[in-house]
């Protein structure tokens, strides 16, 4: 019986240590068939996505490419037309960075400069990685997927400017599935509860963050990376056909209690 992502290419952006989310879902992609490339900044994220790779045995394309570069999104794409023969099934948007001292005290302290830069990198990287993957995603009805946190719908304590960020991604989320529905490509986001990440560690106060939630949440715990990483295989597998323009939170069922 053939796995469910058999088949399948999918691009992998954002994967940086064996704790990323990036990471845990190109496990789970490759575990269930899918044939991957990876994306990464410059010669640090490469090395290290290299060793991952390595260690795990699997064997897969890394490509450098700064995603505020429009010129380096389209080489990128060019390379995955090659690699792919001209046919994207997954695409994983996984960017996000703000200025660490905005990630502490008052929202309201935010620079001009840190709130471009929040928009930037977390929101608009998705929309023109989109664009640009387009006429490969096209062809197959591709799935495109970005990860966000429940700091977008509610205020967090220290996440700031990430929050508002975030609240942007997905409302591009929304707007994206509208655009590219009628092609078949659909475009979701999966609301990880807080895991320890290396994005998470700028982030003040956070591991009481994750007690707080873990006490809090339906199912009395935090989720894992593993966890969340599933979710974003469902989400480009042919199980997830009529699922577009979704935020699915993945966080033990905190996001439905009142605090």
């Amino acid at each position: 019986m053939a796995s469910v992502m058999e088949g399948r290419n999918v691009l992998v952006t954002g994967a940086r240590n064996k704790w990323s989310i990036a990471w845990n879902a190109a496990v789970s992609l490759h575990r269930e068939g899918a044939r991957l490339a990876f994306s990464v900044y410059g010669e640090r994220e490469e090395a290290s996505v290299a060793k991952l790779l390595a260690d795990a045995g699997i064997s897969a394309p890394i490509i450098r490419c700064d995603a505020g570069d429009e010129s380096q999104i389209n080489e990128l794409v060019g390379q995955l037309d090659k690699v792919f023969d001209g046919q994207l099934h997954g695409l994983l948007h996984s960017m996000a960075m703000a200025n660490k001292d905005e990630l502490g005290g008052e929202y309201v302290a935010t620079s001009h400069e840190g709130f471009i830069l929040a928009q930037d990198v977390s929101v608009y990287t998705l929309v023109a990685l989109t664009r640009a993957c387009r006429p490969l995603l096209k062809p197959v009805g591709g799935s495109v997927v970005t990860l966000t946190y429940l700091g977008s719908e509610r205020v967090a304590p220290n996440y700031n400017v990430m929050g508002v960020a975030k609240a942007a991604l997905e409302a591009s989320v929304r707007y994206l599935a509208a655009d590219l529905g009628p092609e078949g490509i659909r475009v979701n986001a999966v609301s990880a509860g807080p895991i320890k990440t290396l994005a998470a560690s700028a982030i003040s106060d956070f591991d009481n963050m994750i007690k707080h939630v873990a006490s809090r949440a339906p199912l009395q715990r935090a989720v894992t990376a593993e966890e969340v990483g599933d979710a974003v295989m469902f989400l480009m597998s042919p199980w997830a056909t009529a699922i577009t323009g979704e935020v699915l939170h993945v966080d033990g069922g905190y996001n439905v209690m009142a605090s």
